[in-house]
């Protein structure tokens, strides 16, 4: 099992991976929209303007201290639920992200390519939720066991299988000093689904592990983010949620257990109506959010929302030139009502339905549920029954699980085998 993560470093994961491109704090609530939509978990990473004071050189430190948090559709939603910005949409629009975005400097870090996968994992364990890796490296893809390179360090001496010794530094490995500044500063971003897509192709490597059920790994999170389905949505702003970035929305039941119909996350709004759902949420309870509202309910002076006529981008209310005026609808948020579809108050289902799993689900399943869903999470509930909660599965419990024997195994490797300046190959 411990191969997997002995034999690949991060470079490995970064094959077709496009450049990243920096998202500025200037940049306005409306150009986040559509970047957020094209992204991957749901949120991108903001920064501020790069100061050219250093001669256009910048090291990890430097662009480590300009990174300022990951920007999600839930923080937007919640920004544009405000009283100030419903009653000026055109205004909230034009905000800067800098006003918006959740400012968390430790979700990003910086790595050499050749970081080995295990210590990239050890990282998002602790919540790091990007890894930004240098692609201007000529990087071959190098993945024997510790290869030419250890930790993250290249190694002077390596003896080689016909016990010739070769001299190695980093130099032999970037481009050389006549290459232009921006072609050394060209990164990739490697998210955890990122980590997790390619774990799944290396199941076998991880055998039995993928067979065990979530409940016997003990990676079931039972302490998550919920709200009543009576209480006012907008109350999920109070204390948004962290991570998975996402709020369980229940019905309590006679025993003091929850049953599970819905969820408010940056995942559910990933590609929704912004300015539609900013409105159900200040104005909707939790219940009535995730149900859906009739076409031809009135609740509280549902208002009318414009749709910008020119097609650019249909699924932004933008209210300036629009010509084309619809009446609020569950649909332009993205889900579809239960009424509609004849279902009963607690019997949820089309995309509204919360993605759930069994305690007994093995995890292969849930990895699979997540990738094939594009979510940070998938709920637990009990074996007996479809919708009464247990608890949560994310991205860093899956982390969890996958590492904590092949760490135990690796830190017996390094003791025994590394040497810092010579290793066999």
């Amino acid at each position: 099992m411990a191969s997997v993560f002995l034999y690949h470093v991060v470079g490995d994961l970064t094959v077709g991976k496009p450049e990243l491109v920096e998202f500025c704090e200037t940049e306005t609530v409306e150009s986040a929209i559509r970047a957020i939509r094209e992204s991957t978990e749901c949120g991108i990473p903001i920064w501020k303007k790069r100061s050219h004071a250093g001669g256009g050189f910048e090291n990890s430190e430097m662009r480590q201290q300009r990174f300022l948090g990951i920007l999600t559709s839930l923080d937007i939603v919640s920004f544009l639920a405000r009283s100030d910005c419903l009653e000026d949409q055109e205004k909230a629009m034009r905000t800067p992200v800098s006003n918006v975005v959740v400012l968390n400097n430790s979700v990003l870090k910086q790595v050499d390519p050749g970081t080995r996968l295990i210590d990239a994992l050890e990282m998002m364990k602790q919540g790091v939720k990007r890894l930004l890796v240098q692609k201007s490296v000529v990087w071959t893809g190098m993945s024997k066991r510790f290869s030419i390179l250890y930790h993250g360090k290249w190694l002077k001496n390596v003896n080689t299988s016909n016990g010739s010794s070769t001299s190695l530094n980093a130099n032999n490995n970037y481009p050389s000093s006549s290459s232009t500044t921006s072609l050394r500063e060209k990164f990739c971003c490697l998210s955890r689904e990122d980590v997790i897509r390619f774990l799944i192709g290396c199941l076998g490597a991880l055998a039995p592990l993928p067979l065990s059920s979530i409940s016997s790994l003990g990676i079931i999170k039972q302490e998550y983010s919920a709200i009543e389905a009576s209480l006012p949505a907008i109350d999920v702003t109070q204390k948004p949620p962290e991570d998975p970035c996402a709020v369980a929305v229940v019905d309590p039941l006679p025993d003091g257990q929850y049953k599970i119909i819905g969820e408010i996350s940056a995942s559910r709004l990933w590609k929704c109506d912004y300015p539609a759902a900013a409105w159900a949420l200040a104005n909707l309870s939790a219940g009535q959010f995730v149900m859906g509202v009739e076409d031809n309910v009135t609740l509280r002076s549902l208002p009318d929302f414009s749709v910008n006529s020119t097609g650019i981008d249909e699924n932004i209310a933008n209210v300036v030139g629009s010509t084309r005026p619809k009446k609020f609808s569950s649909r332009s948020i993205g889900f579809i009502s239960s009424q509609a579809s004849g279902v009963g108050r607690n019997m949820y289902r089309g995309r509204s339905a919360p993605l759930t799993c069994k305690i007994t689900s093995s995890l292969a399943a849930v990895m699979a549920q997540m990738l094939s869903h594009r979510v940070t999470h998938v709920w637990v509930t009990e074996d007996e029954s479809d919708d009464v909660l247990v608890g949560v599965v994310g991205y860093a419990d899956i982390l969890v699980a996958v590492t904590k024997q092949p760490a135990a195994m690796i830190s017996a490797t390094r003791s025994s085998e590394i040497y810092p300046n010579e290793i066999q190959i």
